[in-house]
Order: structure tokens, then sequence, then C-alpha cells
């Protein structure tokens, strides 16, 4: 090899290595707001909504680089603990809690309605989203031995309390921990349980008809669980753990193949709240312990960054993935 152009060759090398790792990284988008961000809803490359803490929710039009804060008029004391946005001006969140409130915007949040109260003490709500622009669920707590659920047809204008909700075990409950222990994927209402049980629920969206698996997460008391889901063709995975030992790294990523569930074999490095697909094998999942990245289907993950985060979606229609957390924690992951 000519002696001048091997340095060349180590330089484009390393260049090259440089830019694959700096392709699987999450930057960290500085914002001014300290809520506590749960709820988030990617549309596109472009436009994503956050909601969280003390009545903030935010949207993004530039792909998370800048973000529009507001605390909702009336409910500065609302703990929105997910949001779902159909576009820049019109997104539905929910705040759990008491009273149980769900509340509309079709004006980019200069205004919001109420569409949905409770004052029960029971209702606390966990999780929403959407099988399309008008069909949507919102789970909740169990009970009386079965899961809250509510449906809209109509885009979030009403909901209805449905009566063939899934069963619910003795001490089990959700986690609305990041909006995604429920999920409506490729046809099937996806929900990750956990407490004194731990299980992977679902049903078609066309037709209630709830199926049980156990997962193999850890379920012995109200911290330990799945705290999240997503489901790709036939792989589905659950993570989670016990949210009292974030560090901790046993049992908190699962995969089920259709039949059964099997643990992966190189965990996540602790406690994780959320998991999304990014594309092909590849999976990302973030929590308090930091964020994750397998690109086996789940088998072994890898810790890409050490920030403690909530939540993690990419967009429904584009690339772009977003991160949000505690403290108005916003990151953009590359890939």
């Amino acid at each position: 090899m000519n002696k001048y152009l091997k340095p060349f060759l180590v330089i484009i090398l390393f260049a090259s290595l440089v830019q694959k790792l700096s392709a699987q990284t999450v930057t960290l988008i500085p914002q001014t707001a300290t809520a506590s961000i749960r709820g988030m809803s990617v549309i596109d490359d472009h436009v994503a909504w956050i909601s969280g803490s003390k009545g903030h929710v935010a949207v993004t039009t530039d792909g998370g680089l800048i973000w529009k804060w507001q605390q909702v008029k009336g409910y500065e004391k609302a703990d929105f603990r997910d949001v779902q946005a159909f576009s820049a001006t019109e997104a539905v969140i929910i705040a759990s809690g008491t009273p149980a409130l769900v509340l509309k915007t079709t004006d980019g949040g200069a205004n919001w309605t109420k569409v949905f109260e409770n004052t029960d003490a029971a209702y606390f709500l966990d999780a929403m989203d959407f099988a399309d622009s008008n069909h949507g669920f919102i789970m909740g707590d169990p009970i009386n031995n079965k899961f809250l659920l509510l449906e809209t047809t109509n885009g979030g204008d009403t909901w209805e309390l449905v009566s063939d909700a899934p069963d619910a075990l003795p001490g089990e409950a959700a986690f609305a921990a990041s909006g995604t222990c429920m999920r409506i994927q490729q046809g099937l209402i996806l929900i990750a349980t956990g407490g004194t049980a731990s299980r992977y629920i679902y049903s078609p969206v066309s037709k209630l008809k709830w199926k049980y698996i156990k997962s193999p997460l850890p379920q012995s008391k109200s911290s330990q669980g799945a705290f999240g889901i997503a489901k790709h063709n036939n792989t589905l995975i659950v993570v989670g753990g016990d949210y009292e030992q974030p560090a901790k790294q046993d049992s908190v990523a699962a995969i089920f193949n259709g039949k059964k569930f099997a643990l992966s074999t190189q965990m996540p490095g602790g406690f994780q709240s959320s998991v999304e697909h990014i594309k092909g094998k590849t999976f990302i999942s973030t929590g308090t312990s930091g964020t994750n990245m397998s690109t086996d289907g789940g088998n072994t993950w890898k810790q890409i960054d050490g920030g403690s985060y909530n939540v993690c979606l990419k967009a429904r229609k584009g690339n772009l993935v977003l991160l949000a957390g505690d403290k108005g924690r916003i990151g953009i992951f590359k890939f």
C-alpha cells in the first residue's frame, strides 16, 4: 500500500466510525420549563406534542429544536400524563389524579375544551392511544377488578365507558409513567401491567376479546412490573423493572414471539419506562436509568445515553425520534 495513502484511509475509517456512533446518540435540547414530562405524541418529522406536570403542554413544529410551552389556564395543578396529537393545532390530553380529566384543543392550545371529567377518586387515567383520527381509547387503573377503559369514536370530542374492559387480578395495575403501557398497534390494543401481577393483555380493536399472558418481569409489589410496550410484526417487547430500584438490571426487558415470553439475554442498564420500534430489528428503550438500544429485536441491549428520561417515541409518519423526562428534559435520538 502506498505509504501516503494509508494515513488517509485511517482518517476515513475513523470519520466513518465517529459518524456511525454519533448517529446513535441522544442530543439534549435545553428547555426553560422544568415540568416532569410523561406524555408524548410525535406526528411526523416536524410536529410533536408533550404533556406533563403542573398543567404544562408544549408543541414543536421544527422537529424538536424549538418548543412552544404553556400552562393550560385553569388547570395549572393538573398532571397531564399523556397526549394524542393529530396536527400542530389539534390534540387531546389526559390528567391523572382527581378529578380525572380529558381536554381537547383545535387551535394549537390557545383554548382547551373539557370533554370528560370524573371526580371519583377511584378514577386514575394511565394512557391514551388512537387507532385512527376518530377511534381512540383511554386506560385507567382497575375499578372493581376491571381496568378502566374509555372509548371515543369522534376524535376525542366525547368519551364513553367500555363495559367489556379487561379483567384485573388483585393488586394488578398500570403505570402512568410514559403513556406507553397501553398502545394500539397492528390492529391490536396492547396493555402492559404491573404491581402484584405483571401481564401482557391484548385484544383486536375491531371486536374486544381479551387474552392474558403472564410476563416474566418483576411482580410482587406496587413499584414493579411492565411499564412500556411496543410491537413490530411478530416481535413484541415489554420493559419495566422496579422504579424504586432504577439501577437494578434484573429482568427489565422481555420479548414475546407470539407464543411465549423470553427475557432479554443482555438487559438494558436499569429500570425502563418506555420502548419504541425504530426500524427493522432496532428498538430503543428509556427510563430514569438511561437510554438503551437493541439491534436484534430486543435480545441484547446496549446503553447509549445515561440521562434520565420517561418516554421515547418515533414519528407515526417519518423518522423523528424524541425523548422526554423530568425537569423539562427533551432529547432527540439520531440513528
